[in-house]
């Protein structure tokens, strides 16, 4: 028979139950997700692969979620940008389990244009993963075959080469005769964002030579570039004063990819910049009770470099300007 003091434990224990209790759920969750997390990673990348394809395909068949059976190539080109901007947002912030979770979701995206397109009969999500393992394969024969590339730039140049020579075959087999190599710039959407596609033509035509030798050479077109926006503004003529002001961007963009640097991203870095300089701006006129727009072009340029002075003391040196 148990002793009383036995009894006791046991009661005591049975009266602390409901603490113990949420507790150990607690654990029991935290316990799950990790044996979860184990169990996939276990795994084959195939075999999650797979079940990430048939859980899209369910989304889309006939008792499955209405909005997913709704949508088209077309409807989904506004998520397909947003996920891709959300994911580059996740890189700025380095936060790794946001950037996981974003890729997901682009990925998403992939699997969903690809059930369309096997709905239609076009192609599958096998194409798609053919057509890029071949092509990388292809494109990189300094790996998989015998062509030498040491530097960045031979791989490019390669790259370029390669990449031609595919779309003058593909023109070819379509039309059957031999046409001229396509344009280097040929593939550059030009739908693209236009300092996306200043990039992308710019980038295109250095890998095939057609490049600045020297930064020095850009900024003088910089400058070259400024004179005549001031010369087009002294003739008051709109249109001129337009292709001149695009000149200025381009040569900027041209500037950034030389030097090795994503216009984009530099921009996006500096849109932040002047966005919590500006809002620091507010923060302090706030306190006096008044606008921004009821102060003085003095006062705010007063503000402004309060507030730029902050910020440099935030960041270590060398970051900003």
């Amino acid at each position: 028979m148990p002793s009383r003091r036995s009894n006791r434990k046991k009661n005591l224990k049975h009266s602390k139950r409901p603490t113990k209790r949420r507790n150990k759920s607690a654990r029991r969750q935290f316990a799950k997700a990790q044996s979860q997390r184990r169990r996939f990673s276990e795994k084959r990348i195939g075999a999650l692969f797979e079940e990430l394809v048939a859980v899209q395909a369910r989304l889309r068949a006939p008792g499955g979620c209405p909005w997913d059976r709704e949508q088209t190539h077309r409807t989904l080109r506004t998520y397909l940008i947003e996920e891709a901007y959300e994911v580059l947002d996740a890189i700025e912030k380095e936060n790794p389990q946001e950037m996981a979770e974003e890729l997901g979701d682009l990925l998403l995206q992939v699997l969903f244009h690809a059930d369309l397109a096997r709905e239609a009969g076009t192609f599958d999500i096998s194409g798609v993963i053919v057509g890029i393992h071949d092509k990388m394969v292809r494109r990189h024969p300094h790996v998989f075959g015998n062509v030498k590339a040491e530097t960045a730039g031979e791989v490019l140049k390669n790259w370029a080469q390669l990449k031609a020579k595919e779309k003058q075959l593909s023109s070819q087999q379509v039309s059957g005769v031999a046409n001229p190599p396509p344009s280097a710039l040929a593939g550059v959407p030009r739908k693209l964002p236009a300092l996306l596609e200043a990039y992308q033509m710019t980038r295109r035509a250095a890998q095939v030579g057609f490049d600045w030798e020297r930064v020095e050479g850009i900024f003088e077109k910089l400058a070259e570039e400024s004179q005549e926006l001031r010369s087009a503004l002294a003739s008051s003529n709109r249109r001129a004063v337009e292709e001149e002001a695009g000149d200025i961007l381009f040569a900027a963009v041209n500037l950034t990819r030389f030097l090795g640097l994503d216009p984009e991203v530099s921009l996006k870095q500096s849109n932040l910049k002047f966005k919590d300089r500006f809002l620091d701006m507010e923060k302090e006129v706030a306190r006096t009770g008044r606008n921004l727009s009821e102060l003085s072009k003095d006062e705010l340029e007063g503000l402004w470099e309060a507030a730029k002075a902050k910020s440099k003391t935030q960041t270590s040196p060398g970051q900003d300007s």
